[in-house]
């Protein structure tokens, strides 16, 4: 007997056998294709937009060498680059006398948002909506005349090409333009950034110097800042050490790189690597998914191998050799799948990119940009996730007896063995107390995040042991509903439980995953139309709709004109303020605190809301406790135009849900105010006006006003929650590839079976059982499988929400929420993609020769 030797005779081997059982690895090259794809698709869209946006603003920017403004800024949330004080327009005069310096001009920025054709704001929802002066030297304004002319008269506007385009809107067409005040436009030209219709989906107006200062600044005279141009051969860094000595206190110089560097980061980074991360998560839980279908597919490969192993082994072929020859199968494997997922990720890039426009996200166009890192990575995490996958069945290969080869593979039992139930049962149980722990008292995500892990760990190990009593109970109808073929079914499944668990696995996360995120946002909505119903006390609620800086807001002066109504008791306008708190900015609603109360419920309140005046404010109960005031405290509280004043606490109210932590009177905001807007205008009527008649009379009023949103409380509630059901959409559409590939898991491993079981299943038709019978079986069986994966991640999903969401709430105000219906929904999905996953290997069986099927070894 002759000894395998040598490297070269293991690779013979490898390559023979991937030959021989090339179509066993489809599903594992698809796996690994789709998870590389996406991965590297991500990758390189993300490359693409970043270059396409710096292309985007260097082109934009290329003419403002240097940029004043003040020097003192607030950040606060969702406020991008924070918010600064206007600077004195009259410093341009000043600014032009330096030597070096060809040109500057005052810059004014707003919110303004103008109403489309159809009679609804354009935009406002995440990008903000930029209203300004238009700028006459063309290398300081970014944007530049495509189409018609610059703003001469007041109420003519110069629109960016892709705002006009989205609104309908050509030159010559008259519109309102929300300041937050409406104002009757014209629009007489139309602009690019750059060269692209818009500087992405943010929408811009260039009104003339006089409008701008008008509407958008709250002293004639004010700019947000002076770009500066340099004469030829001053550099950038030349022209700010030149200015920066006539500047007064409290205003800086930067140059015009760093200017358009905040800019884009503002605009695109922040956007851009929340997007990519995004991806990249929804990437990685396909990989994972893949991970399971991989390892899977090669067990049982190498199991229905044993006997060839044996074989190999007592020809003299050494462990190693047997392990190598099957790891070397998986790189092969891994390297064609994930090169070719290389190539599939620049398709999906780019489609993406052409996909975009169409859907109406407009990013600025540029070839596709593919880096060193996002061709290695998603390469070398492919094979990893293929060869790492194969490890240990390829381990488990390679410890093959000499002696099986003569005798019968056993059925492996190692999935329901004692030990692997103890320790199943047990990680649960630590798992959940450990998530119950970290998720009671004061929160902690780090405690909550790792029993979460524990727990879908042990979910994974005790997977074989549940197999068989769930596979039992799920299919105890199918005997009754389709006798024998439904009894067949069941046994398959009960017969491998280790491999049915693996093969569920792969689907029992994608699953967990989708309802995680289902009971997350359920939870928010329930949380949400729980904030509207404990805090709004009014009868309809007017709104401009916004996320993130996007829209302009509501005029100040609709809530009077409002209250001034017959059918009207109340209406408070809510507005927004920020302000630096004990060193740390702050969000400020500010408001008529005497009447809030009267359409907010704010719950216990200390100390008086009346007549906070100029010297008081109100604050939250959380905020008081924070900093230990109480009535009759004191705190400073500086502002954007770098004044400070002490304010005594007048009030602390139990409630902050739609007031937010810090309410100031609006008399007191005045002095420190820039672009004055309101976020919501709250309305009761008087006694025995109907809702009906009330809400008209509002509408009728609100119309003059750029037609805000009038809603009741149940309606606003509602709207509140419309943003989570995009978030859920993008995440179902994302796990959607998962899915896929857990299905892919559940084709593959069906269709082993059918190999190993072409005997069995010849026998079967040589005794009286029809085609369709056979076919029926598999489909059977697979839905047995998706059913077992589908059920699990729903409970293991389930809990992962609720330690979500008491994780996330830090203040003890969020509820907990079971969607039935979205569940259900899940189920079908689940139950329905296993009858889809049992198509092709039912098919494969029932097309097998009897006599041949009879006659295989």
């Amino acid at each position: 007997m002759m000894a395998i030797n040598g490297g070269r005779a293991s690779l013979r081997l490898s390559v023979a056998s991937l030959r021989a059982h090339r179509r066993r690895f489809a599903g594992t090259f698809l796996a690994v294709l789709l998870g590389v794809s996406f991965l590297a698709g991500t990758m390189m869209m993300g490359d693409t937009l970043r270059a396409s946006f710096n292309t985007l603003f260097a082109n934009a920017g290329g003419g403002r060498d240097a940029v004043v403004r003040s020097s003192d800024v607030i950040s606060v949330s969702g406020k991008g680059q924070g918010v600064r004080q206007p600077v004195d327009a009259t410093l341009v005069r000043q600014i032009q006398k330096v030597p070096g310096v060809a040109a500057a001009a005052p810059d004014i920025e707003g919110a303004g948002q103008l109403i489309g054709k159809d009679g609804q704001p354009i935009g406002g929802k995440g990008p903000p909506t930029i209203a300004g002066n238009w700028i006459a030297d063309s290398k300081l304004n970014p944007y530049q005349i495509a189409q018609g002319h610059a703003p001469q008269a007041p109420g003519q506007v110069v629109v960016s090409r892709g705002t006009a385009t989205r609104g309908n809107l050509r030159i010559g067409d008259t519109t309102v333009l929300r300041t937050p005040d409406p104002v009757r436009v014209t629009i007489v030209g139309l602009a690019t950034f750059g060269g692209q219709d818009g500087m992405a989906q943010a929408t811009y107006t260039g009104m003339t110097l006089g409008d701008a200062e008008k509407y958008l600044m709250p002293r004639p005279g004010d700019a947000s800042s002076i770009p500066v141009r340099a004469d030829s051969g001053v550099s950038q860094r030349q022209l700010v050490d030149r200015i920066a000595p006539v500047l007064p206190k409290g205003v800086e110089v930067i140059t015009g790189e760093r200017a358009t560097a905040e800019s884009q980061r503002d605009v695109s980074g922040q956007f851009l690597s929340l997007f990519t991360t995004l991806l990249l998560v929804f990437a990685g839980i396909a990989l994972l998914v893949a991970t399971f279908s991989i390892h899977n597919t090669f067990a049982i490969v190498l199991a229905q191998r044993t006997r060839d192993n044996a074989l190999l082994r007592a020809l003299g072929a050494s462990r190693r050799q047997v392990l190598g020859s099957t790891l070397v199968e998986a790189l092969a494997v891994a390297v064609i799948a994930s090169t070719a997922g290389l190539f599939g990720g620049m398709g999906i890039a780019a489609g993406l990119q052409a996909l975009f426009p169409a859907v109406g996200f407009p990013f600025p166009s540029g070839n596709l940009v593919i880096s060193t890192t996002s061709l290695v990575l998603p390469l070398a995490v492919g094979v990893l996730v293929c060869v790492g996958s194969a490890l240990l069945p390829a381990v488990r290969a390679g410890r093959t007896a000499p002696l099986a080869a003569l005798r019968e593979t056993a059925v492996d039992e190692s999935g329901t063995s004692r030990l692997r139930a103890v320790a199943g049962v047990s990680g649960i149980a630590a798992g959940v107390a450990l998530t119950a722990l970290g998720a009671s008292g004061t929160p902690s995500v780090l405690v909550t995040a790792a029993g979460a892990a524990l727990t879908a760990a042990a979910f994974i190990v005790l997977g074989p042991v549940a197999a068989g009593y769930a596979i039992r109970v799920l299919g105890a109808p199918l005997a009754r509903l389709r006798g024998v073929t439904g009894a067949l079914a069941r046994r398959n499944a009960l017969r491998g439980a280790k491999r049915t668990a693996a093969t569920a696995t792969a689907l029992m996360i994608g699953v967990a995953v989708v309802t995680l995120f289902t009971v997350f946002g359920a939870s928010l909505k329930a949380t949400l139309n729980q904030t509207v119903s404990r805090s709004f006390a009014g009868d309809v609620a007017v709104s401009a709709p916004a996320f993130g800086a996007g829209g302009s807001g509501l005029s100040p002066k609709l809530a009077p004109a409002l209250a001034k109504l017959p059918q009207v008791n109340t209406a408070v306008g809510l507005g927004k303020g920020v302000a630096r708190v004990d060193g740390a900015g702050r969000q400020l609603t500010v408001a008529d605190p005497g009447a809030l109360g009267r359409v907010l419920d704010l719950g216990k309140v200390d100390g008086s809301l009346n007549g906070l005046g100029t010297q008081a404010i109100a604050v939250s109960s959380g905020q008081a406790a924070k900093h230990r005031w109480r009535v009759g405290s004191t705190t400073t509280l500086r502002f954007t135009d770098g004044s400070a004043q002490r304010f005594t606490v007048g009030a602390v109210y139990q409630q902050g849900d739609l007031a937010g932590d810090y309410v100031i009177a609006r008399q007191a905001w005045e002095p420190h105010r820039t672009q004055d807007t309101d976020t919501l205008v709250a309305v009761s009527f008087r006694p025995g006006v109907s809702a009906a008649d009330g809400k008209a009379a509002v509408e009728h009023t609100a119309a003059s006003y750029g037609n805000p949103t009038v809603q009741t409380r149940a309606e606003y509630a509602k709207s509140s929650a419309s943003g989570i059901n995009t978030m859920l959409t993008l995440v179902y559409a994302l796990l959607a590839l998962a899915v896929v590939i857990a299905l892919l898991g559940i084709t593959n491993t069906l269709t082993l079976a059918v190999y190993e079981r072409t005997r069995e299943l010849g026998l079967l038709r040589a005794v009286g059982q029809t085609r369709a019978q056979l076919r029926a079986m598999v489909r059977w069986e697979s839905v047995l499988v998706a059913a077992f994966g589908t059920v699990g991640g729903l409970g293991l999903g389930a809990f992962l929400g609720w330690a979500l969401v008491r994780a996330a709430d830090a203040t003890g105000a969020t509820a907990f929420a079971i969607p039935p219906v979205q569940l259900v929904v899940v189920l079908l999905v689940g139950l329905v993609a296993g009858v889809v996953a049992g198509l092709r290997p039912a098919r494969r069986a029932a097309r097998l020769d009897v006599l041949r099927a009879v006659a295989t070894e």
